[in-house]
């Protein structure tokens, strides 16, 4: 039952009968949230072991002799670098390890485009109209970065491979002030989105007019299956690019953030010599070192990438069930309705929702009066603003699956009372 094909009166027949549910669900009071894509407890007690790897009677030296205990090592001790470069796929010569967020970096750089330059050209605060692409749905975070330094955002449409490399390959060649462009090229959120082979060739292919033009390769999900027999591997961007004749023109970003401690993980940066060069002058003034204790202890506990993987198939083991759990209830719910579609991705920590136009931000804020937190409808576009108003990014990973349940069946109501509505308003 197609609820673009009922009558007006069919229509209002509907919506009574949910309100009717409406009105009994806000006499619960709930509290739940599916807003921020965390780690729930049983994911954080899988690395609690990790805690016991260094002790006041370990060995602190790393595999260099150099004493972790002490000021030093810039970008990182050997070991972790060739951890975080088996992660991401690419060589430890090409990694500087840093501190427990792998935003911090990619603000830290983006800042020291502003404020320095890259390589020797222009500090991009001299740069009038200066922008940056935006890949949406994409990052909330990636956005307000951008943002903060006052870059004018263009959002870049978002397919089944990836960003639509048609609209980027032309911005990027033919205007000098577009200076970057976000992406998340694996289980990207909120899609859940892996970058096709083509798509990651036309990126180190790109010939950009700004010779400081930079992608911000953020693979933050590169070991986050949710589907182990489906995991897919992606190229190596930093080869790419170097074999296209453009090594400087990415960086590459990931972190242990969701893999052990939030708060306490380790991240990297992945680059060309010239780049890790060029990000080493300015650290120096910023760190005399990161916590290499906590690199030290990383390492000791998963060995290499194989025990990264071993252990990302306990989260996946976690998750699996709460992704399957909010994609029945919707199918259940919303499935031949015609009002709605989302994805179903194989990784990553996030669900993106397209209700019909024009019918997100209502669902969100009656979501929020009968309990349930979502993140803002327009988050995943630059500057908050979706300007279909149909996207909105669901989170089941922080919740309990009996939360995660009644707020997806939760949600879905407030998808169908908002569309009957706006139906309804639409033929009056």
């Amino acid at each position: 039952m197609s609820y673009l094909d009922l009558s007006t009166e069919d229509l209002k027949k509907e919506l009574s009968k949910l309100k009717s549910e409406m009105e009994e669900i806000k006499a619960l009071e709930l509290n739940l949230d599916l807003s921020r894509g965390k780690p729930d407890k049983e994911q954080l007690n899988l690395s609690m072991e990790m805690l016991n790897t260094v002790n006041s009677k370990s060995i602190l030296d790393a595999e260099s002799g150099m004493d972790c205990r002490n000021y030093g090592g810039l970008d990182g001790i050997p070991e972790a670098k060739q951890l975080m470069a088996d992660m991401m796929g690419t060589r430890p010569e090409n990694v500087i390890v840093g501190g427990n967020s792998s935003l911090t970096l990619m603000y830290d750089i983006i800042s020291h485009a502003m404020t320095d330059g890259l390589l020797g050209e222009k500090p991009w605060c001299q740069v009038e109209d200066r922008k940056f692409l935006c890949p949406a749905p994409g990052y909330d975070r990636h956005f307000a970065i951008t943002e903060h330094f006052g870059m004018k955002l263009i959002p870049v449409p978002m397919n089944e491979n990836g960003p639509d490399m048609d609209v980027v390959e032309e911005l990027v060649s033919s205007d000098d002030t577009i200076k970057g462009i976000w992406c998340v090229p694996k289980y990207e959120n909120p899609m859940g989105i892996v970058f096709s082979d083509e798509t990651i060739q036309r990126f180190a292919n790109l010939k950009p007019l700004a010779k400081d033009f930079r992608i911000f390769w953020d693979n933050a999900y590169c070991v986050h299956s949710i589907y182990q027999n489906e995991e897919t591997d992606i190229p190596d961007i930093i080869s790419e690019c170097e074999k296209a004749g453009n090594p400087d023109m990415v960086y590459e970003f990931c972190s242990t953030s969701k893999i052990t401690f939030p708060g306490s993980g380790i991240s990297a940066v992945a680059s060309s010599p010239a780049n890790l060069i060029d990000i080493k002058g300015f650290l120096k003034y910023a760190t005399i070192g990161p916590d290499k204790i906590n690199q030290l202890r990383h390492v000791r506990y998963f060995k290499n990438i194989a025990g990264i993987k071993a252990h990302m198939a306990k989260h996946a083991d976690i998750l699996r069930p709460k992704f399957e759990a909010v994609d029945k209830i919707l199918n259940d719910e919303l499935n031949g309705l015609g009002i709605a579609e989302w994805t179903k991705p194989n990784g990553g920590y996030f669900i993106s929702f397209n209700t019909l136009k024009g019918c997100a931000s209502d669902t969100v804020t009656l979501c929020s009066k009968m309990g349930v937190a979502f993140t803002p409808a327009g988050a995943t576009y630059p500057y908050g603003n979706d300007p279909e108003d149909q996207n909105i990014r669901i989170a089941p990973t922080f919740a309990n699956m009996k939360d995660i349940k009644l707020a997806t069946k939760i949600f879905a109501l407030s998808v169908k009372i908002v569309t009957l509505e706006k139906l309804i308003n639409k033929a009056a």
